[in-house]
């Protein structure tokens, strides 16, 4: 357990936002692989197979919140009749990272404003533009279908590129 609760924690800590979270799934890698240690056939690595029990507890973990219901306010984004409340989200606007530093505190930015994101729409980014996972994929995962797939990810990029203009651009 030693040898390997380190780099599955890294890697559960790269998959969720909350330590203890991470932790928990970890434990819950240990306690599954010495029920099943026994239908380990040695053909890969033990590491390599503790990491594919945890990125089935991981799946499992996001399938679980993101069933539960969450209440995101359209408001924000189309008035009472349907139409846009902001039309700067329909127009372009391009960073201009000439410093690293400036490269780093943008992505700084977009991870707390990933975090603001409800957390099935955390979820549906992570998979599809972090994981890079093809859309079938995360549709099956998180068994949703690819149009809520679609909306979801667009909902995340305006609330994304809102926060971002708040937080960094009126920064600079």
């Amino acid at each position: 357990m030693e040898l390997y609760s380190e780099p599955l924690l890294n890697r559960a800590l790269s998959m969720v936002a909350d330590k203890e979270d991470a932790m928990d799934l970890v434990q819950e890698v240990f306690i599954s692989a010495s029920s099943a240690y026994d239908r380990f056939q040695g053909k890969s690595s033990p590491l390599t197979w503790l990491q594919n029990i945890l990125r089935n507890k991981i799946a499992d973990f996001y399938r679980d919140r993101y069933r539960k219901p969450q209440v995101v306010s359209m408001s924000d984004f189309f008035d009472q009749s349907g139409s846009w409340t902001d039309h700067s989200v329909l127009q372009e606007w391009s960073p201009n990272l000439e410093e690293p530093e400036d490269e780093k505190a943008l992505m700084d930015t977009l991870d707390k404003c990933l975090e603001h994101l409800p957390v099935h729409w955390q979820i549906t980014v992570k998979r599809y533009y972090i994981e890079e996972k093809k859309a079938n994929e995360v549709c099956q995962e998180l068994d949703i279908a690819t149009t809520n797939l679609w909306k979801i990810l667009q909902r995340s990029r305006m609330q994304l590129r809102k926060c971002i203009e708040l937080n960094w651009f009126e920064k600079l």
